[in-house]
């Protein structure tokens, strides 16, 4: 049976583990509640875009553009660019591991394969298991902004013009709701030729004609860098914001579990403490039973 002292130093072992983990979820609720405010405050102007690209489709059934897959004679991508976002460190309960594993699932369906990581875990990950990475971007994953989303958008966009890849996916974590998040694979470029517009919308810009000066193609090529930009700023948001919430739920179970090994090292406290002080009253009992006995003994 363990000593008093050895449970005690537990007990005062757990509590100060439960005080980092209780620190770090109201850290990760923070970062959360920042990231949410700031996708907010962003969003609308990137969905205007998307919404601007799905006009010209509706207008335009001629659009010649590499950022878009021929009406006809399409070919099958070679090369592929797969953009993998993961966080800096863990302690984020599996959210490291379910996009590696989905980044992993991917790529195998591909003889050729680009790879480029955001995240300090995911560049480790494939260092560790000598997996070629073509880019890695070295600053943190944490409090993603526009001009990092800018950065990378124009790397995978030198590739795709010159042709050096074919295709470019993003694989992030998007938080569905509070207590989970899901891996999502989008294909960035390029876009397929389907309807985007809803009837309504459909509707309201059949009869409308538009002029773009000097082509629909040259206004694309101008138009699409931002967009994609503002795409892949969403996908490091939604990702941050999945992280956090991640973290929150990992920290919020190891605050119950702390608290239940406390209960139950108290439990064992209190039945240690209740033994010493047992046998230490049955010893200054049977001390008192001898002293009594011997004393009776000389008087005789």
């Amino acid at each position: 049976m363990s000593n008093i002292a050895e449970i005690k130093n537990r007990i005062n072992s757990v509590k100060n583990t439960r005080k980092i983990t209780n620190a770090m979820y109201l850290i990760s609720s923070t970062k959360l509640q920042k990231a949410k405010q700031n996708l907010k405050r962003t969003r609308p102007f990137f969905e205007m875009q998307e919404r601007e690209i799905k006009r010209i489709f509706q207008t335009e059934a001629d659009v010649n553009s590499r950022y878009f897959y021929p009406p006809t004679g399409r070919k099958p991508a070679e090369t592929y660019a797969y953009l993998v976002i993961t966080a800096d460190k863990g302690l984020a309960g599996s959210y490291n591991y379910n996009v590696i594993k989905q980044a992993a699932q991917e790529m195998k369906k591909h003889k050729k394969v680009k790879l480029y990581v955001v995240g300090e875990y995911g560049r480790r990950y494939y260092h560790k298991h000598n997996i070629p990475i073509e880019q890695s971007f070295l600053y943190t994953a944490q409090n993603p902004t526009m001009h990092r989303a800018r950065e990378i958008s124009q790397i995978l966009l030198t590739e795709y013009n010159e042709g050096r890849v074919d295709e470019i996916r993003v694989l992030y974590s998007d938080m569905e709701n509070e207590l989970t998040s899901t891996v999502k694979r989008m294909k960035l470029l390029p876009f397929e030729r389907k309807p985007f517009l809803t009837p309504e919308e459909e509707k309201d810009y059949k009869d409308i004609h538009y002029k773009f000066y000097p082509s629909v193609t040259e206004v694309i090529d101008q138009f699409m860098p931002g967009y994609i930009a503002g795409f892949i700023y969403g996908a490091l948001v939604d990702s941050f914001s999945a992280e956090q919430n991640a973290r929150m739920n990992a920290m919020n179970s190891a605050n119950k579990n702390a608290s239940e090994i406390l209960a139950n090292l108290q439990l064992e406290y209190n039945s240690v403490r209740q033994a010493v002080i047992t046998q230490e009253i049955t010893e200054v009992s049977a001390g008192a039973k001898a002293q009594k006995k011997a004393r009776k003994g000389g008087t005789k």
